[in-house]
């Protein structure tokens, strides 16, 4: 009988534990990922109802967590420092146990109510005291367990970046399976459980990568020794390139969120697709073999930031789902480009926490500058142009092809310029046709000029010119008809819009229209008198026919609450003798509308107008029960809405605060999302009859829009005429439709109603 050669069994054993060590490290930072970008959209869906569902909030949030994942790569980074393999996996797992303690997540007592300004500011410091311990530790993990793993030993243990693909893959996964799957099945409480629950199981994990570290072979910390003495260190020139090839997409990142979520469509779950698509170039340009050749992405790369030339020329004019994908296209493109720069010039495994610290250092720097500077620094998106044109520095340097007559680029360039933008200085019908068509001038000039410079395989400083030049005459010769002002605060960017001749201004946000004043008359004579209520307000539409029904029900002067000032088009809907009471988030907006060279509805029918600011759950909650007549929550006419002033218990406070035959008016027009029928189930639930107005009113050119509207009281006398009316339907609730509450919504449900009903 043969004993089994003992080089065999070793070699068996080797193999086996080769292989746990690679399947236990790769669960931990997939596992520890999932949790890291899972944590994003649960805890900034319990801070949004703070602060009115604002998608700056998202922006502020990524500026924390990517602050954050630059300390957690840091304290990686000086904690494997220590030559004793000890000491970092037991500090690691302490601080893991002490923030298990503090789970369940939670807003931090204090955190309650925000102020009146600053609103950036004070987010940040609710983020840092109530999860800031638990996301700080999962920060860490990423370059701290490929640590580990190189001084396992392991055979791929010399090039580990292959795990930060898996750790991307986690954070890829858990970002989308927060709106698909997470969100439409359990309630925030259930989902709070389940992430308390996988973050004991990470500790598990880590628990186990920290064993197999402390039992594997010394001799392979020797060799890391030893190479250590051979690898060169990164210069600190490289170093500088690393955290500006980082911060450019970071920042990118949210520039192009803030600009589709602004100026595209500001539509739920828009959010979503960007840091997705940032997510994926990590996955791709980490890998072992990568999918996309890096030396293609490049040649990509100068024609995508031309599309974003384009893109920005074209503005809000063509179709959304074009505009919206070749955004996000360019996007994907330009991130990356850069971050298969990183990839191409990342250092040896002995620099890795240092190379992790740079990358996150950049990130920090690229979101602190589009999330917190910029919104205070512009009153429009221009971080995203900016960045735009930044990114054509972010190209390796190119040995340039050029022709003799290229002494004269820069000369030429100037010369062009001045040619483009004198016609909005001149007149002539050359100038008039290159004011006419402005925007296929542009475009003509970034595509013909990117496509040239490519060819010749021009260097990065004509490639940023030809960039910066487009987006000059981008700026000189806007997309929008007429004269337009834009006013930016935390809450948004808003374009006051005034039409050729002046007949109309109109607030905008985005491509969605807040209300619009007639100034002048269609034969051009000056409108005098009490402006006439238009967009949504009209007396002929929904919101108008529900508040002449309340007060003709009611037979004397009313008592209204209204939630939302917009451009302060209702003021003018009230009559002597009533009471009217608005509430509102947003000082700019206030600002905006009592400004007579803007809009002149408050000027003219409620010049004393106090706006109650803040937010309205808050702030309505404090008004006095049982004393509105009639209570208008008109917070819906954006694409992105408060979700929570749409829930069971936000309903519950619109029926206390109603006097004993009251009615709650909610306007809920949406191009994305279907909301009569979560109104119906909320007013249900408070034991309240709904009806539902949704007509077209055929008006358009004159800003008299078709609106959808809900009524619901306690009983059908309530409403008056509406409830005999044909415009309105009794319409009970879908049984089948979970209903909203603070705890629990399903905004994708409400776009695929959308979508299946074929509506717009």
């Amino acid at each position: 009988m043969t004993s089994p050669d003992p080089s065999a069994v070793t070699d068996a054993a080797s193999v086996a534990r080769n292989r746990l060590v690679l399947v236990v490290h790769t669960s931990a930072i997939f596992v520890s990922a999932l949790l890291l970008f899972s944590v994003q959209p649960l805890f900034t869906k319990m801070v949004l109802p703070r602060l009115g569902g604002s998608p700056a909030v998202w922006s502020v949030a990524m500026v924390f967590f990517q602050s954050l994942l630059l300390g957690g790569y840091a304290y990686a980074h000086y904690l494997m420092q220590l030559r004793n393999r000890m000491l970092p996996v037991a500090i690691h797992l302490v601080l893991l146990v002490i923030a298990l303690l503090t789970l369940p997540l939670s807003i931090a007592g204090g955190w309650g109510e925000p102020p009146t300004s600053g609103y950036a500011f004070w987010l940040l410091g609710l983020f840092a005291v109530s999860i800031g311990l638990p996301f700080f530790a999962l920060a860490a993990n990423n370059p701290l367990l490929q640590a580990w793993f190189v001084r396992t030993g392991h055979p791929n243990g010399p090039d580990p970046y292959f795990l930060y693909a898996s750790s991307n893959i986690g954070s890829f996964l858990a970002l989308l399976s927060y709106p698909v799957l997470l969100e439409p099945m359990f309630t925030l409480r259930t989902q709070n459980l389940i992430w308390t629950a996988g973050y004991g199981l990470l500790i598990v994990l880590i628990a186990a990568c920290g064993v197999l570290l402390l039992r594997s072979p010394v001799m392979a910390e020797s060799d890391l020794q030893t190479a250590e003495t051979d690898a060169p260190a990164p210069p600190w020139a490289l170093r500088a390139r690393w955290i500006f090839l980082a911060a450019v997409p970071s920042g990118l990142l949210i520039a192009v969120t803030a600009h589709i979520s602004t100026d595209v469509a500001a539509a739920p779950l828009l959010w979503v697709l960007p840091l997705s698509l940032y997510l994926l170039t990590w996955v791709l340009v980490f890998q072992s073999r990568p999918l996309l050749p890096h030396k293609w992405v490049l040649m990509l790369q100068p024609l995508a930031i031309s599309g974003v030339v384009v893109l920005l020329a074209l503005a809000g004019e063509r179709n959304l789902l074009i505009t919206l994908g070749g955004h996000l296209l360019c996007f994907f493109v330009i991130a990356m480009a850069c971050h298969g720069e990183l990839a191409r010039t990342r250092p040896a495994t002995t620099y890795l926490t240092g190379f992790y610290v740079a990358l996150s250092f950049g990130g920090m720097v690229g979101g602190l500058f589009a999330g917190l500077i910029a919104p205070y620094t512009f009153s429009w998106i221009a971080e995203y142009p900016i960045l735009a044109a930044l990114a054509v520095l972010c190209r390796p340097p190119a040995e340039e092809r050029w022709p003799r007559w290229s002494r004269w680029y820069w000369p030429l360039l100037a010369i062009a310029a001045v040619l483009l933008i004198a016609p909005s200085y001149s007149e002539g019908k050359l100038f008039a046709w290159l004011e006419e068509q402005r925007v296929y001038v542009i475009s003509a000039v970034a595509i013909v000029g990117m496509i040239l410079a490519v060819l010749r395989m021009a260097g990065r400083a004509k490639l940023a010119g030809i960039v910066v030049l487009a987006l000059v005459l981008i700026r000189v010769y806007p997309a929008d008809d007429g004269r337009v002002e834009t006013v930016r605060s935390f809450f948004g960017v808003h374009k006051i819009v005034v039409t050729p001749h002046g007949q109309y201004h109109v607030l905008m946000h985005g491509t969605t229209i807040h209300g619009a004043e007639k100034f002048q008359n269609d034969d051009g004579t000056p409108a005098t008198g009490r402006p006439e209520p238009i967009t949504y307000y009209h007396k002929d539409g929904g919101i108008g026919q529900a508040i002449s029904a309340i007060r003709e029900r009611k037979g004397a002067p009313l008592r209204v609450a209204v939630i939302g000032l917009g451009s302060g088009t209702l003021t003018c809907a009230s009559q002597p003798g009533e009471d009217w009471k608005f509430f509102e988030i947003d000082q700019s907006m206030v600002d905006t509308a009592k400004d007579p060279k803007y809009f002149t509805y408050i000027q003219k029918c409620e010049p004393d107008l106090k706006p109650v600011i803040g937010d309205a759950r808050l702030t309505f909650a404090r008004e006095p029960n049982g004393i509105y007549d009639l209570i208008i929550v008109d917070a819906y006419s954006s694409d992105a809405i408060p979700i929570h002033l749409a829930t069971e218990e936000a309903m519950e406070i619109y029926k206390d605060k109603l006097a004993p035959q009251g009615a709650v008016v909610m306007h809920v027009s949406n191009r994305h999302l279907e909301l009569s029928s979560v109104v119906v189930g909320i007013a249900e639930a408070n034991d309240l009859k709904s009806w539902v107005y949704s007509e077209d009113s055929g008006r358009d050119n004159e800003y008299i829009f078709s609106t959808s509207v809900v009524v619901s009281a306690r009983e059908e006398a309530d409403v008056g005429k509406l409830a005999s009316s044909e415009q309105w339907e009794l319409t009970e609730a879908d049984e089948k439709q979970r209903v909203w509450t603070d705890d629990y919504s399903n905004v994708l449900g409400a776009v695929w109603r959308r979508l299946k009903n074929g509506e717009e």
